[in-house]
């Protein structure tokens, strides 16, 4: 496996470009660090060689002041260094979040059918903050850290060149145990990043489905599936402390061997007359070895973040590499549809050669009210899905007024839907937002005469605060029928040509239930609309039912009519559902 990803790293570095002068401006400050760090033991060897020695107190006081100068340098530029490499971070972060989930929103349902959301959840917030981390913490500490390394090798030279071809031959044991370490650390950073998506992902679903959890009694079965989990995540983490154990003394054993080693050649040639080597070659090189091999350990430890920040870019890049996105090819703004429908011979599955629709023909009139029922799994709700184009055909076609709904532009064809789920989903904020969704054509006063019309305006403003209630996290504040009557005071508002109703009456109480009755009344007068029927009272009231059984049309008709066939699909439905509900 490869230590290190050149593709990948010039993948990410691709999002710099837009910062193309605050990363210039960061690599200006790594170099001025740098040559700041090196001087101050310079200017040390020559205060002890020079000034010290001589006793020259004028020349002393000088030279601290030079250094003390140097140092404020050194910290400015630090300051600068590390701000900006952090900033850069998070503008890029910002800019690659950005385009991941708007790359997400446009996938089609099927992948979101396969993926787990605590594995996308991790991408989008965890991931994208590891990538931060190349520029905070890896990539622009790393260049530091080598011109560091490469500045203080020339002071060295410059200084002594015995002393320095010792370091140089001790530097190679240094770099062979860091290459180890990196390819090591590589691989347990991965297996950390895949534990972390596998604990968000089953901490995100038990509590999404707590109450399952606790209606079942399954605290202390899922309490041990946890402990397994994070078992799993603890060991992939002292997989990297364990690695981290074994490098970093071994660093630092080399390191202070290196020094001790000069230390007594640099002495011994002292005490014998060389000329080369002086006392403040040695109070120099005790800081120099540090600045030489301290980086080096670093630069293992910013490899490591640097390591885990690519790995998270490799996993964020490769949903970004996903094209499993509704085609958007077509180019013709929806406008008001008539709201004609046609299914032609049409065909899907959501698994490869398992058709759920198989090769329907549909004609629905505009302002006809059709309902659509039939045993579960017999392809109601995805005639729906296809309408909207969460899925595309496998074979045949979809029409609205004559025209293909591929030729329309996406976003346009939805805006001439307004669907209404026997799962509603409401965000957490107030009820005029959920019903409006920010639509800024969509004012307050409007939504208010909507709800006076169809009769839900007593309900919304016998809440507290009325339209402002806050309705919490998918709506937990309000019952599953008054979570309905937003829905279709949401669909209402929208002016849609067309209306779906999927199952949207079903478990509900019976005053809720009138007064979705009422509204289904309001809001499907003088537009098609498609019912995915359930209860009785939208049969009955339906100008046509289709009755549908393992994706095929097996009769349509009138209720009245389709009560007539004996031993019918519908009949048989009717006696076996229906009857009881009367």
């Amino acid at each position: 496996m490869k230590a290190f990803d050149t593709k990948l790293f010039k993948r990410i570095l691709f999002y710099t470009k837009p910062y193309q002068w605050r990363f210039n401006g960061v690599v200006i400050w790594a170099v001025s660090l740098s040559i700041f760090a090196a001087l101050r033991p310079y200017l040390l060897k020559e205060t002890v060689d020079n000034y010290i020695k001589t006793n020259d107190g004028q020349g002393l006081l000088f030279y601290i002041m030079l250094m003390g100068t140097i140092l404020l340098m050194e910290v400015l530029s630090q300051f600068y260094f590390v701000y900006w490499a952090n900033w850069l971070g998070q503008d890029i972060v910002k800019d690659i979040r950005i385009k991941l989930f708007d790359h997400m929103l446009r996938f089609k349902m099927k992948y979101y059918d396969n993926s787990p959301v605590g594995q996308l959840v991790t991408r989008s917030v965890s991931d994208i903050e590891a990538i931060a981390r190349i520029f905070s913490q890896g990539l622009f500490m790393i260049i530091s850290d080598l011109i560091k390394m490469v500045v203080v090798l020339i002071f060295m030279f410059f200084m002594n060149w015995k002393l320095t071809w010792i370091v140089i031959l001790a530097m190679p044991i240094l770099l062979y145990a860091t290459r180890i370490f990196q390819l090591k650390m590589k691989v347990a950073f991965e297996e950390v990043r895949t534990q972390v998506a596998n604990l968000n992902t089953f901490v995100q679903e038990r509590v999404t489905g707590m109450k399952i959890v606790q209606l079942f009694t399954r605290e202390d079965i899922e309490f041990e599936k946890f402990k397994v989990i994070n078992d799993k995540h603890n060991k992939a983490w002292i997989k990297t402390v364990w690695y981290n154990s074994i490098f970093f003394p071994i660093a630092d054993i080399i390191s202070s061997f290196t020094l001790g080693f000069i230390v007594w050649y640099g002495g011994i040639g002292i005490i014998g007359g060389d000329s080369v080597t002086t006392f403040g070659d040695l109070f120099a090189y005790t800081m120099l070895i540090t600045m030489l091999f301290n980086p080096l350990r670093q630069i293992a430890d910013k490899f490591n973040e640097l390591q885990m920040g690519m790995i998270a870019a490799n996993r964020v890049f490769a949903i970004l590499d996903i094209e499993d996105q509704v085609q958007q090819n077509g180019t013709v703004i929806a406008p008001h549809f008539k709201g004609e429908l046609s299914f032609k011979d049409v065909h899907f599955g959501y698994i490869e050669g398992e058709d759920v629709i198989k090769g329907i023909y549909l004609e629905v009139n505009p302002g006809e009210t059709i309902a659509i029922v039939g045993s579960t799994g017999a392809g109601k709700s995805t005639i729906i899905n296809l309408l909207n184009r969460f899925y595309e055909v496998k074979q045949g076609k979809i029409s609205i007024d004559g025209q293909d709904i591929k030729s329309f532009e996406l976003e346009s064809l939805r805006k001439q839907i307004a669907v209404v789920l026997q799962d509603v989903f409401l965000f957490a904020d107030t009820i005029l937002n959920n019903i409006t969704l920010d639509n800024p054509m969509i004012t307050r006063e409007l939504v208010i005469e909507a709800a006076q019309k169809i009769g839900v305006h007593d309900f919304i403003m016998s809440l507290p605060n009325g339209y402002d209630y806050n309705v919490k996290e998918r709506g937990v504040m309000l019952s599953s029928g008054q979570r309905q009557l937003i829905a279709f005071l949401r669909a209402y508002v929208s002016n849609p040509s067309i209306l779906i109703l999927d199952e949207a009456t079903s478990s509900i109480d019976t005053y809720s239930e009138e007064l979705i009755q009422a509204a289904t009344l309001k809001i499907t007068k003088g537009r098609t609309s498609i019912v995915i029927a359930h209860r009785l009272a939208t049969v009955v009231n339906a100008d046509k039912i289709i009755v549908m059984d393992k994706g095929h049309i097996v009769e349509q008709g009138k209720h009245a009519e389709l009560l007539q066939k004996a031993d019918g699909f519908y009949k048989n439905l009717y006696d076996s559902q229906f009857v009881v509900e009367i």
